[in-house]
Formats: C-alpha cells, structure tokens, sequence
C-alpha cells in the first residue's frame, strides 16, 4: 500500500484514564441517533426507488429543549421539544420526487417511540426538517466511480482508532447499556443517561447522572430507593469487569432537603435541562475518551457509501482491532487514516499505524503483515455500506 507508515506505540499513561458516555436518552445521543436514522431511511427509499443509494449528507441536527414541571405521581411538559433536521440530499429524479420531509419526521418520531419510554413522541416533540439539494460539483463527485467500481473520497478528512479497549473504556460501556438495558430493569430510570469513569492509579471513581421518571414514583423515598438501585447496578457491573473497589456517585447534584433532584417527566433532560446536537456526543466506539486518538468528525448522517467521515472512523478501528486479534506479537494498535477528495476509499492520502508488541519486537518487522489486514479492511466497502444501511454498526 502506498504510503503506509509503521511506527511504535508509546505506552499510554497508566495514572490517570477518564472515559464518559453519553446514553441513549441524552439530547446529544437523541441528535446522533436522529441523524443516522434518517439516513438509513433514505438510503432504504432510494434503494427503493433508483436501485441505489443517492447523494446526501444529513449530519445536522439540533435539539432545543422544552420546559416541563416534574412531580411525583406525574408532572407535565409545559411547551415541546423543538428538533431540527437539516442536510442536503438528492430530492427528486426527473419527475419523480421523495417525501423527504415526511422521512425525516415520522422516521424520527418511530425512532423516539421505540426508544424513549415516557416520552411523548406527538405531544412533547415538534420536529422540523430542512433538506435541499447539495451542490452539483458534490453530486457529480458522488457519483463518479473508479474503473473498479471503487466510490471516491468526497471530503479530505481523518479517521482514528485503537485496540484493544481498556478495562475502564469496557466498564463505563458496559453501565450505561446495562441502566438502558432491554426490558427495562426499572421503569423509574429515565434513558437519560450519562457515565463518567475516573481511574487514578487504582482508585476508581464512577459517577452516573440517571434521570428519574415522576411518573413512576410517588414519594422522595423511592427516588431514593431508585437512586440506589443505580448504584447497586453499577456496583454489580464493576464486580464482574474486575473492578473490587469502585466510588460510586449517582446523581451527584441531587439535594433532597431542598427538593432539588433529577426528576423528569419524560426521562430526559431535553425537557427541560439540556439542549443537543450531532457530533458533541460518544465517538464512533460509544464513547468519549480524552487520552485516546479521537476524530471530531461527526459521524451520524454521513452518507455511508463516500462519506470518509464516517466510514474511515470504522475502518480505522477494524484495522487496530484485526491487527490486536490476528498478529500475536501486536499488544495494542492505533491507525490513523487520512483521505483526499477525489480519490479512491481504498487509495488513502496515508495510513499510520502504531504499535505496541511483546519484548520490544519491532514493529517495522510486522509492515508486511499491517498492508495486508490494511488493505483487506480497506477493501470491504460493499459490506461497510449494508451494515450502516441495516444499522448494524453502531456509531455513537
């Protein structure tokens, strides 16, 4: 491949890790899992419609929050939550023109009925959608292909990723999916979540912020009770990923004495706390990690078949994990992948990739072996653009 660059890992600060992610109910995740939704939506309407899948770009969603009055026994939503949907898009072929509007709502409004249990998705939600047409040179760019059949970059971008995840970076995952889980363990925690883990040395540190549901609980006592049931989760979770002494803070802003608690309506602080937008959330791996490589592009909404924002991230990532998997002298892998509009997915302008190995063996010995798993990831494009289309990557 050209331009690879095999270089050594230098080992990660071991004192001080700090991982945090952002649930599913959180305004940020809300606008990330918005904007992929809709995506695929139109990827499936134009398979649909043309056989393939068009020019768009839907990266841009803005969630403005409402107000609410909470209370025990229920509480109300006093004026909605406003999301904004905007992009731009194929939107008609000839005379044939998509509904782009009406996928991009009632898509969204699926999307937050399946996932937000006490959220009123017609009542507590207004959304709006904003798509035009991308400009010609973007559009001609899109659908030009190498003699290969090979989609061309349309943005000069990065990707990063690494391998393997930390015992930290799999705990603080591992809570939030555990808190969201599927049934629900407790239908007084709201989706709203988010984790942040703090590791110094040996002492951990976990604090989780949890919104509480008022309709689910009628009294101060069994917030209380439901704040506890958090803690004793999280602490369950870190017994089993090897962490015997965990502080563990829920809600820590909580004042019961004063009556200042996480209480929602909805389960979510877009009610009336917080306020979102794609691209400020979890990285493409679900979460945010300060000491590690990490993109700032935002993935969600990225067309899936050029976009090397989005799918360079994913790339990158498989390659640092097939090298930790497949090469047994590789103890950890970082890759960072950088595009040239224009040029073919498979050409990258560079492809740097770090290592870690066992007894100082070099890494400059195992090139051979990092163009291969490269190219191979590199090469699985096809299958890169069903998986997002099926939602079977997950991105934030």
């Amino acid at each position: 491949m050209e331009r690879l660059v095999v270089s050594p890992l230098e080992t990660a600060d071991k004192m001080v890790e700090v991982v945090e992610r952002k649930g599913l109910g959180h305004p940020d995740t809300i606008c990330d899992a918005l904007a992929e939704n809709f995506s695929r939506n139109l990827c499936r309407e134009y398979r649909r419609r043309f056989g393939e899948i068009l020019h768009h770009n839907l990266d841009k969603a803005l969630l403005c929050g409402a107000r609410a009055s909470p209370a025990f026994g229920g509480g109300s939503v006093l004026a909605p939550i406003d999301i904004h949907l905007a992009g731009r898009a194929v939107t008609k072929i000839d005379r044939d023109e998509l509904p782009i509007n009406e996928i991009a709502i009632e898509g969204s409004r699926a999307w937050l009925e399946a996932n937000l249990h006490a959220l009123d998705a017609k009542r507590h939600v207004r959304i709006h959608a904003s798509v035009q047409p991308g400009s010609q040179d973007l559009q001609e760019l899109f659908s030009r292909k190498t003699r290969r059949e090979v989609p061309l970059a349309n943005d000069t971008s990065i990707g990063v990723g690494y391998a393997p995840m930390s015992p930290l970076e799999r705990f603080v995952l591992a809570i939030e999916k555990r808190i969201n889980g599927r049934p629900r363990r407790n239908p007084a925690w709201g989706e709203d979540v988010k984790v942040m883990g703090v590791r110094y040395r040996n002492k951990l540190n976990v604090t989780v912020a949890c919104a509480m549901i008022g309709g689910e609980l009628a009294s101060m006592e069994e917030y209380l009770a439901a704040k506890a049931a958090v803690a004793d989760s999280v602490r369950e979770a870190a017994a089993e990923h090897g962490f015997s002494a965990c502080e563990v803070d829920v809600n820590a802003a909580d004042n019961p004495a004063e009556g200042a608690i996480f209480l929602t309506v909805t389960g979510t602080s877009a009610e009336a706390g917080d306020d979102g937008q794609v691209g400020r959330g979890n990285r493409i791996n679900g979460l945010i990690t300060p000491g590690r490589p990490m993109s700032l592009e935002a993935a969600a909404g990225k067309n899936p078949v050029s976009h090397v924002g989005k799918i360079y991230n994913i790339v990158a990532r498989d390659i640092a994990e097939m090298l930790v998997a497949n090469v047994s002298e590789i103890t950890a892998a970082q890759c960072l992948i950088v595009s040239r509009i224009g040029q073919p997915l498979t050409n990258p302008a560079l492809l740097q990739v770090k290592l870690a190995t066992h007894d100082g063996f070099p890494p400059i010995k195992l090139e051979k072996r990092v163009d291969e798993i490269a190219a191979h990831c590199l090469g699985r494009f096809p299958m890169l653009v069903d998986a997002f289309v099926a939602g079977t990557i997950e991105i934030f």
